[in-house]
């Protein structure tokens, strides 16, 4: 069994705690099993935020959970919808309680840093709200010393690696799903789970500022992605991973002092 993997998963219980002990934070990624169009699989949310937690661990003497598979219910402006089929959401409630519990059991463990790396759009105000309660009742119980950093990895992405990716204009990060930022990650990092000959080359969606419910299936997309992924390519990949990872770095460095 080896003991520098940065996986929590593969680390056997005394190696842990000694690596918790020396003042380790942990990362957890959280991502969604969403429909991703017909070139990329349900779980590239899970896939991505792992990696990008991965990326970040080493440099940061940090370790990484194991991922929060299921995410919050996808938004027609930002994931399609939740009606196409495939995707497997959450209720908020459940993801709240979920992130609130992960970081009430990983204090129990001793951990006093904890970072969400949230791949999936629609998660981020939940794992706010579960972090939230689980700080007030750690307070309550007399621990005052715990942080938790919160970071959706899109949101470190420079204006200098957007203007590269995009020559012919950013459409978003709401209307990125299964556009060029992700097609691009995967094919760096999973390339065999990428048919880029199904990839649906079109428009960026035209959709309402504003939310209807019931969803209305018909302003979806019928590929379920928002934008276009075909110009994605393995070397913008790395310029997205790179560019993210650094600045991810850089605030973990400033919050935890790593």
């Amino acid at each position: 069994m080896t003991t520098e993997t940065v996986y929590m998963e593969d680390l056997d219980a005394f190696t842990y705690r000694e690596r918790i002990a020396a003042g380790a934070p942990v990362l957890i990624p959280v991502g969604s099993i969403e429909q991703h169009g017909p070139h990329m699989p349900l779980n590239t949310d899970v896939l991505l935020s792992r990696a990008m937690a991965g990326a970040v661990a080493g440099k940061t003497g940090s370790l990484v959970a194991p991922a929060m598979v299921f995410g919050y219910k996808s938004q027609q402006r930002s994931g399609g919808g939740n009606h196409l089929t495939g995707t497997t959401s959450l209720d908020a409630a459940t993801v709240v309680s979920v992130a609130k519990t992960l970081v009430l059991e990983l204090a129990r463990h001793g951990v006093r840093k904890v970072a969400f790396v949230n791949g999936h759009y629609e998660n981020y105000q939940f794992l706010y709200e579960g972090a939230d309660l689980a700080l007030r009742e750690l307070r309550l119980d007399g621990v005052t010393d715990l942080t938790v950093v919160l970071l959706s990895y899109w949101d470190f992405v420079g204006d200098d690696v957007i203007a590269e990716l995009y020559p012919d204009g950013f459409p978003g990060w709401d209307l990125e799903h299964g556009g060029v930022l992700e097609t691009s990650l995967m094919l760096l990092l999973h390339p065999d789970r990428v048919d880029m000959t199904r990839v649906a080359d079109i428009a960026p969606a035209q959709l309402p500022n504003y939310d209807v419910l019931p969803a209305r299936p018909e302003i979806t997309p019928e590929s379920g992605c928002l934008s276009s992924g075909a110009a994605g390519t393995a070397e913008k990949g790395r310029l997205l991973l790179d560019g993210a990872a650094a600045g991810m770095v850089a605030a973990l460095r400033h919050e935890f002092g790593v």
